[in-house]
């Protein structure tokens, strides 16, 4: 399968419920927090805070960016709270480490996390060795996935071709403003939240619910 996929140069991931599995429930102790953000910050009850929570995230891409326009909320005060969270969750996974860091070309994360949480995942993980960077949401400027910024910034900062590039994403929304740039596109279908959004053959190039087993296939090795 690898031979079918010749232009691909860099290899970029998405970080929360795409490197390890939402079942894990990690992504739902982030959201947890943003829920409790949102709630002591506008001095609502727990429903409402969700509600609003969710809204922003449909309307702005993630909660930040909306609470950022709407209550002119300090970016870095949020992503230190919604990420203070234990990672116990997450077990080593060596069999992806070495997987991924086998993949031919350059190797990076791109989240809408902070950089501070994408490292300490992928060292949980077992995959800190693994990426050139993390392309995460301050150096977008605070502009998240999926707005087309995003990737300008991540292509530009890394002197990237999109044509021969790989984005996994667990969001189908995400994917699509990769594919509009011209890269390949993965989803990782495991049941993350997506506002709506469902599959599109017209931007969702691979599918997989299982990024390791994927890769192993990609890779022409057993699962």
């Amino acid at each position: 399968m690898l031979a079918q996929l010749p232009h691909v140069r860099n290899w970029i991931f998405d970080l929360d419920n795409t490197l390890y599995p939402a079942a894990s429930g990690l992504f739902a102790l982030i959201d947890e927090r943003m829920g409790a953000f949102v709630q002591r910050l506008l001095g609502c009850d727990a429903e409402e805070a969700y509600r609003v929570q969710k809204a922003l995230f449909v309307s702005h891409g993630t909660t930040l960016s909306g609470l950022m326009e709407t209550h002119d909320v300090d970016p870095r005060e949020f992503l230190e709270y919604v990420h203070d969270i234990a990672l116990d969750a997450l077990t080593g996974d060596p069999a992806l480490a070495d997987t991924i860091a086998r993949l031919p070309g350059r190797k990076l994360i791109f989240t809408n996390g902070s950089d501070g949480h994408a490292r300490r995942v992928l060292d949980r993980l077992g995959l800190g060795g693994c990426f050139e960077a993390v392309h995460d949401i301050q150096a977008c400027a605070y502009v998240p996935k999926p707005d087309a910024r995003a990737y300008r910034s991540l292509c530009d900062r890394f002197g990237i071709d999109p044509a021969e590039s790989l984005f996994a994403d667990d969001m189908p929304r995400n994917l699509a403003p990769a594919k509009a740039i011209g890269m390949t596109t993965l989803w990782i279908d495991n049941g993350s939240e997506d506002a709506g959004v469902g599959p599109c053959d017209s931007f969702i190039d691979h599918r997989t619910t299982d990024l390791g087993q994927w890769l192993n296939e990609l890779m022409g090795e057993p699962a």
